[in-house]
């Protein structure tokens, strides 16, 4: 039986509310992310024993909340089965490999889940538009992909597709915070950079992308993420949705009696190299 938290049907209706809605205070933002990573525990658990593969894209646009719901995914799921796959830049013996080839053995294997931030729809978008593939490489891509993923499907894996979208104006907003806060500045890449003087070409690429990869067999799920706390709640309410998980965790266990010390002694201090206690 499925413990998924939302009905899938409200759960697109909700994604469907345009931006500019009520944000969340922080309480309830707080209490439903803590209800769902505990439903998310079930799922690690019930995709551990039952050997399920879940592979789940998180694309969009450059400052767009994917990171940040990838993190609330993961944040306490045993990480030798939930793993982040976030590819840099294929070096020059992957250049010459089928595309696809450098994303398989990032795949989930039974009893595993795979988050791919940003994955082989980076051809459709970065390569593309920023003219890192030929045309030629570009359409075969529009053409391969859904045949590509037709055999992840037909091989038992659960493939989910994320895209958040964000409006230009707030990811003009994160971008400026970008620049000042110091923690953050590293996101700011060159290439992010260089995005902002093709926005046009990549709201194309993007929406001939999906004309061409958002299949009923395959479809892609748009996450409005001008509010991010909603674009986290939601993407998770609605990734549990399509998983016909069940609340397998073990049952609560006794500790048992630590070993006596037998007249063991620990080393004295002067032995051992402590790190300085500053705080």
């Amino acid at each position: 039986m499925s413990h998924s938290p939302t009905d899938p049907k409200a759960t697109a209706n909700e994604q469907a509310t345009p931006s500019g809605t009520k944000a969340l205070d922080t309480k309830t933002y707080v209490r439903e992310l803590k209800r769902l990573q505990i439903e998310l525990a079930k799922l690690q658990e019930w995709v551990k024993q039952s050997g399920s593969r879940i592979c789940v894209l998180f694309e969009g646009r450059d400052a767009a909340g994917k990171g940040g719901t990838i993190q609330r995914i993961s944040q306490y799921l045993n990480p030798r089965i939930c793993r982040i796959a976030a590819l840099p830049k294929p070096n020059d013996r992957e250049r010459t490999q089928w595309y696809f080839q450098r994303y398989v053995s990032h795949l989930p294997a039974g009893g595993e889940i795979t988050l791919f931030d940003r994955s082989w729809y980076t051809r459709a978008l970065v390569e593309h538009v920023m003219g890192f593939c030929t045309e030629k490489e570009y359409r075969e891509f529009l053409v391969s992909c859904p045949e590509f993923e037709r055999l992840l499907r037909r091989s038992g894996i659960i493939l989910i597709k994320y895209w958040f979208s964000i409006s230009d104006t707030e990811q003009e907003r994160r971008f400026q915070k970008r620049v000042r806060a110091p923690l953050k500045r590293w996101k700011l890449s060159e290439m992010d950079l260089e995005a902002r003087r093709h926005w046009v070409e990549f709201s194309q690429a993007k929406d001939d992308m999906f004309r061409h990869t958002d299949l009923d067999e395959s479809p892609w799920y748009v996450v409005e993420s001008d509010n991010k706390q909603q674009a986290r709640l939601n993407c998770i309410s609605h990734l549990l949705s399509l998983v016909p998980y069940a609340d397998v965790l073990p049952e609560v266990q006794e500790l048992p009696p630590r070993q006596a010390d037998d007249g063991y002694k620990r080393p004295p201090h002067s032995e051992q190299r402590f790190v300085p206690s500053l705080w």
